[in-house]
Formats: C-alpha cells, structure tokens, sequence
C-alpha cells in the first residue's frame, strides 16, 4: 500500500459496555475491482465477524461487528493486510449501533453521491492467470482473456462508476454458468471480478486480411498472425487499450520496412520481448529495472543494449538504450510463446496521429501500414497508450504516464486541503498533452494524449475531456490553460469556458512546470525552481526554456535564465540543430563564422549558412529564446552528432548518449556557465520581476568547445564537459539565491546522465532536491501544475493566475 490517511475515530479503540460493537468504515483509494471486497469477506470470516461490504462512487463501505478484539483486529489488517493491487488512501472509522444479523454478505453496488472512488488502472497479467492460460487441464488453456480480481482490463473498459461488470464494456458479455459460479463465489479469486470471461461466454479474437475479411478465429488466428511476423510481415494486434504494429525485431528488412510506412525514420521503437531471460540476453538489466518491468504496471522501461544482441540496429539508430517490456496480457503471452522471439510492439497509429483503438478505424488508419490484423471484439472504452519509464540514480522516472498508473490520483497537496477547493479542469499545453481534474482530495491526471498538431489529436482531446467530465459526474466550476494563444488545447478551453459560463485562466508554462513538481511530492515553499525545457511562452513574449525562480507561498519570480540567444527561422530552428549552432557562433564572431570549418556549416553549406546569416544580422525571423532544450540542439550540432531533429529532442539525446562514452569525471574550469547579474525591466509594480536577474552566460563555455574542436579533443569528451557544466551552474544558483530546497522540472531533466551527476554532486549533500517521478517531467505534468496552480489561487496566489476573456479568442 502507498501512503495513506487515517482518520481513525477514537471511539472505535474504545471499549464499549457491550461485549460486542460494530464498526462502520468507508474506505476510499484504490479499493475496486483489485479484489478488496472478496478480501473483506475472507477477513470477516476469518475473525467470526458479522455485517456487509458494498462498493459505493467514494469508494468501499464496511460494516463489522462481533467482539471489540475481533473488531479491532479487522481494523488493524484491513490497513496493513489488503490486496498487493490496492491503494487505501483513507479510511474513516465510527461506532454504530448494533444490528440484529448474522454471517457476512456482500451488498449490491451503491450508485449514488459524487463519484470520488479511485478507479484501478489496467494490470498485467498474474502468474495464477498465466499458469491456467499455459494450463491444458485449464478451461482458461490458451484463452487470450483470462483475468481475475489481481489483473487484466479496468481503466480501458470501465463507462461509468461504481466499477461493476454492468458499468463496463465486458456488459455485452453475458457469463455462462461456470463464470457465474466462480464470480458468486466468495473464496474465488474471481469473486466480483468484472471482466472475468472465457471461451464459452468471453471476447474471441480473429485475424483480418487488409480489407477486412476474416481469416481465422480463435487458436487459429493466433496462429497465422505469427506466421506472418515470422516471415517479416507488419501485423497490427489489438491489445488492451488499444493497437500495437507488431514486426520481427530481430530483421532489419522487416524494421525498415516499418519505419517506412509508419514515415517514422528514426524515432526508437518499443521492443516485445517473451520473457525476461530474453530480454537479458539482448540488454543489460539491472535490479532495479527488473522490478519496474515485473510490476503490475508493466510499463516499457528503458535499458542498455548489449554489444551482442541481435535485434536490429534500426530499432532505435544510433541510440544505446532499448525501450523493453514484457508481455502483459495473456493474449501477448500467448503470441510471445509461439513466436520465441523479440518483436516491436509500436504504438498502432499514424505518425504524430492518436493510438487506434476501434477494430474498424485501424482498417482506415493501418491500411497502408499493417499486412494483416488481428483483432477482438472486446469494445476498449477509452485508447491507452504504454507507459515509458527511466530510472535515474536507482528511482523510476516516467517519461509517459499511462496503462498500468492511469488514473491512479496524485494526493492533494497539503496547503490546498486546507481550503474548499473547486472542480477545476486543467487542459495542459500542445505537446505530449494530458488533462487534470481537481476533485475533492485527490487531483486525477489523464493517460497520455500526445501532441494536438492533427485534427485526429485534437478528436481525441476533446473526448477525453467530456469522457473524464462523464465519468465523475462533475462540471468544472474554473478551466486552466497556457498562456500560449496559438495552442490548441488554449483553444479547447475558451469554448469551454464560454459554454460553460465559468471563469478560465492561464497559467505560465514553466511556473506550471514547478507547481505539478512541487505537487508531486508536497513540498512547501520556499523553493528554488529550475525548469528547462525545449520552450514555452514567456512573460515577456519571448520563448523561455532555462529558466529559475524563487517560489514561496505567495508568488512566483523569475530570477534568472539562459542568456537569450537567436532562433533564425523561428520552429525551423526547431528542426536543424544546425541553424542554433550557427547563431551561437555567429554572436560569437560575428560574419567571420563564415569562414569556419564546422560541423554546422558544413552540413549547412555556403549558400544556406549566408542565408541564416543574413536573418541573424537583420534580426529578422529570429525570435528570441532562453531555452535549455535549444542550447543542447545547438551543441549537440557543434560537436557534429545530430544536424537535425525528426523527433522532438533527437539531438539532445544524441549530446547525452555520446557523453555517456567519456570517462572524465569533473568539470574544466574553461567550459563553465557563469553567472552575470543583469537589469531587469519589468512593468511598474510588478512583483513577479526582480529588480536585477542573473543570467547563465554560454558563451565563454561554446568559445571553448570551439578551439577545442580545433585542438583535437574528443567531442565525447566535450559533450561530458557541457553536462558537468549544467551541474555546476544549479549548483551556482543554489549559492546565489541561497535556499536549501531545489525543484527541477522540464524535459531536459529526463536526462539520465544530467540525473545521475546532479545524485553525484555536492548539490544533493547540501540541498533538498526533487525532480518529477510520478508524473513526466515534461509536458505531460503541465497539466497537473495548471490544476494547482488555480487551487493555490484559493490563498490569495493569484498572481500565478492570468484571469482570461473567454470573449477575446479569435
């Protein structure tokens, strides 16, 4: 179990006249459909208690009653004794009268009140399950939907609360009298299990050709789908939130193939390995790693690969980490024992379009992807991408929150217990967007969404939103956005807003960086903040993206930031890497870059170089930008590792990667970031502006890399140099502004080897320092700091919030 609160009435410890008492508890978390009130049940057994379990929208109701030891005792194990898969967040206590009954029942669900009960993510596959599915003597043999109270479909399926097969899409499915009898039984782990099934009465699978046109069923289908994976086809499987491309990682042919339908080039694919034996054939795992991949979550985590593994370098080019995981469902386990051998499981969807999750949808979407389909006809409520999980220095790190943690809640910080707080809904920024919504106690932040730059996103991001809305019964009473105008989802809550007739408010994109980390681990000002990240729209209409703040309770102020540098051509300068480099340079020396021998330049060549050239000395189409997530491009491009992005943050990666190859262990002075106290103008009487602002000066460090390139030394070397830099600038900060509590957020800060020297440095033995865990530290917290920030506005913190006229879009 996570942290929990207990608010324990005394009375229940007390010892009453009667011998006997009974005890009424409502238990709110994570407490359905992981298999609590069979659990119940057993415990009341066990101890000759009597009363009733029922599930309620906040959550589980209890009532036990019998001897004030026996109560006591259900009390206490009840806490320390529940489900591996259940969460108590809390657990109220109170004497009631005693009631005339006898044994214990388990009542019908309750459906009324505010929808406050957390509803359990969707789980892998458990070894009881696994064992029946691999099992001949098995009526579960080679079923592909096995499931019990421990695992399998929950978020994906679920259509409203509480969480009964009758609110779910396994409805369409009527149990035959076997599942009926084990889901009736109170010993059987598949008591109340909602989306318990099998051959007889659950979901079947078929294989489609292209156009549709059903193959095979049932063991059959299983059957061709890994023929065609064996000879180097693509086929797209249905799983459980939605659709993989499956393809023989192992065959280079077969990977290019894929990446040349999917118009994906180099972004790395995910890797479907049999088992985890397999897996370490082909990559270093470390203890840590392997505990993350077994999970219930079953996220992909990110490990190295070996020298010796056969998969195909085009899996992930140039890139030394695998993106792994291990089969979750038992339809996985069963395609992964037939085919021995690692596959990718790729998200099922255009590039920078949604995950397909409709049978009939993938025919559209895949057509031109996927050789063949294979698919169920369990109807997914909701699309569920992957989750993705680093570790630094030992700790998982989610870089993209969804199946396996989607919707476990984020607690509310304690300062915004304090007050009544409103139903807020926060719609995130354009990038890897997710949605939150502030409800009583607990702050729910959707699965991952993506980017909204295609029609079919922005689809899915409206959805998503009524489909959170529905799901809770709740109508939001303030809607939070980004300060950017041109974001889409900016533009989903002005119609929000103005449909709704309630307030909507913008929240700066990096102060919500800070706020979701600040969240995350209910920390109290005062603090530090430190976000870096790729960009995000500045105060001063300017894109920041290295920034720092001193955060306290009643505001937030901006107190230093990379130096401003040129981005010529505007989000061209996003693409090529090459156009930072050369505007680094080119305040360096001016028009004499020109006649440089460099990376950049050459990659450019003479007659693009003097076009950007000519941008930059009439400044025009060069915005401005403090970015941290620029500045690794335009290094990264200096060194000569990446000349253009076809991801986002390609380059950056490629700076890390090559680092990781160098052995030095400190910092030269010669490449160090100093800091230069600077005027700073804001508007009259604006108290989030200091009087001066310091800013992190690149340049002596980019004029160093430069004739050291020059000098012979190892761009590995530099790029090692560049990420001690980084280190000792925060460490600098820290000193200058003099607090002992540091919160870092932003995409940079998915940096591993960033991480792993900032666990390493005198920085973490002298200050608190916290980066985010539980939800992305890039854009896919944003959401969650937006949420906060409009609950913090209930203590007078307003000015973290920009009111907005839902009049003036357009």
């Amino acid at each position: 179990m996570s942290t929990m609160t207990h608010r324990l009435n005394e009375a229940g410890r007390q010892s009453p006249s009667s011998p006997d008492q009974r005890l009424r508890l409502e238990v709110s978390g994570r407490v359905q459909g992981v298999g609590f009130r069979p659990f119940v049940w057993q415990l009341a057994h066990a101890l000759g208690l009597e009363g009733w379990v029922e599930n309620t929208p906040q959550g589980v109701t209890i009532e036990v009653q019998g001897p004030a030891p026996a109560v006591s005792a259900f009390h206490d194990r009840l806490l320390t004794q529940a489900p591996p898969s259940a969460w108590i967040q809390a657990c109220s206590t109170s004497l009631v009268p005693l009631e005339p009954q006898r044994g214990f029942t388990v009542r019908p669900s309750q459906s009324q009140g505010s929808r406050q009960s957390v509803i359990p993510p969707d789980l892998a596959t458990c070894r009881d399950c696994l064992a029946e599915i691999m099992d001949p003597s098995s009526r579960w043999y080679r079923y592909p939907f096995t499931t019990c109270t421990q695992c399998g479909p929950r978020y994906s399926v679920v259509e409203a609360l509480p969480y009964d097969r009758c609110n779910t899409t396994m409805k369409m499915f009527p149990l035959c009298s076997n599942c009926q009898e084990a889901y009736d039984d109170m010993a059987n782990r598949r008591f109340h299990a909602e989306a318990i099934a099998c051959p007889t009465c659950g979901p079947q699978v078929a294989f489609w050709d292209q156009a549709g046109r059903v193959l095979a069923e049932q063991d059959e289908a299983l059957h061709l789908a890994c023929e065609v994976i064996n000879q180097g086809g693509i086929v797209a499987v249905k799983g459980l939130g939605g659709f993989h491309l499956f393809v023989d990682a192992c065959s280079e042919p077969a990977v290019l193939r894929l990446r040349v339908r999917k118009h994906r080039p180099c972004k790395p694919f995910a890797v479907l390995f049999p088992s985890l034996a397999v897996l370490e054939e082909h990559c270093c795992v470390s203890a840590e790693e392997k505990d993350v991949l077994t999970s219930p979550a079953a996220p992909i985590v990110l490990v190295r690969r070996r020298a010796t593994s056969s998969l195909a370098p085009a899996i992930a080019p140039g890139n030394p980490s695998v993106g792994a995981l291990l089969p979750y469902t038992p339809l996985h386990h069963l395609l992964m024992a037939e085919l021995c051998r690692p596959v990718v499981a790729t998200s099922g969807n255009r590039s920078d379009e949604p995950l397909v999750f409709d049978n009939h949808e993938a025919l559209i979407r895949l057509h031109n992807i996927a050789d063949a389909f294979l698919v169920h006809n369990r109807p997914i409520a909701r699309p569920i991408d992957d989750s993705v999980v680093r570790l630094s220095a030992s700790r998982p790190m989610l870089l993209r929150r969804a199946r396996g943690y989607v919707p476990q809640p984020i607690a509310l910080p304690t300062m915004e217990q304090e007050h009544s707080a409103p139903c807020v809904l926060a719609v995130g920024g354009q990038l890897k967007n997710t949605i939150t919504l502030a409800l009583p106690h607990q702050l729910l932040v959707s699965q991952h969404l993506g980017d909204l730059s295609t029609h079919e996103a922005s689809r899915t991001f409206e959805r998503t939103v009524q489909d959170l809305l529905k799901l809770f019964r709740v109508t939001p009473q303030v809607v939070v956005c980004d300060r950017h105008p041109d974001y889409r989802s900016t533009h989903m809550a002005y119609r929000l807003a103005e449909a709704l007739n309630i307030p909507l408010f913008s929240v700066q994109h990096h102060h919500a960086h800070i706020l979701a980390c600040l969240a995350e681990h209910d920390v109290q000002p005062p603090v530090l903040g430190v976000a870096w990240d790729g960009a995000g729209y500045g105060e001063d209409g300017t894109i920041w993206g290295g920034e720092f703040f001193g955060v306290d309770h009643e505001r937030i102020t901006r107190v230093g930031h990379v130096r401003p540098f040129f981005l010529p051509g505007g989000e061209q300068s996003l693409r090529e890497p090459s156009r930072v480099a050369l505007a680094l340079l080119y305040e360096l020396y001016g028009e004499a870059v020109l006649a440089m021998s460099c990376p950049p330049l050459q990659v450019l060549g003479m007659e693009r170089a003097r076009a950007v050239v000519g941008l930059l000395r009439r400044r025009l189409n060069c915005p401005l930008t403090t970015s941290m997530g620029r500045l690794f491009d335009g290094i990264s491009s200096l060194l000569g590792l990446c000349q253009r992005n076809t991801f986002e943050g390609e380059a950056a990666m490629a700076l890390e990667w090559h680092a990781v190859g160098s052995t030095l262990s400190s910092l030269d002075p010669a490449y160090t970031f100093p800091l230069k106290a600077v005027p700073c103008h804001g508007e009259e009487g604006d108290s989030r502006v200091a009087p001066s602002i310091v800013q992190v000066d690149w340049r002596p460090a980019v004029k160093a890399m430069v004739h050291a390139l020059h000098a012979g030394v190892a761009s590995c070397d530099l790029a090692r140099l560049f990420h001690h830099a980084l280190v000792q600038v925060l460490d600098d900060m820290v000193r200058h502004v003099g607090l002992e509590t540091v919160i870092m957020s932003g995409g940079v800060f998915q940096n591993r080897l960033l991480q792993d020297l900032i666990e390493s440095s005198s920085l973490r033995q002298r200050c608190r320092v916290y980066v985010n865990e539980q939800v992305p530290p890039n854009d896919g917290g944003i959401s969650l700091g937006q949420a906060v920030a409009a609950l913090r506005s209930q203590k007078n913190c307003r000015l973290i919030l920009t009111p907005l006229s839902v009049q003036s879009e357009g």
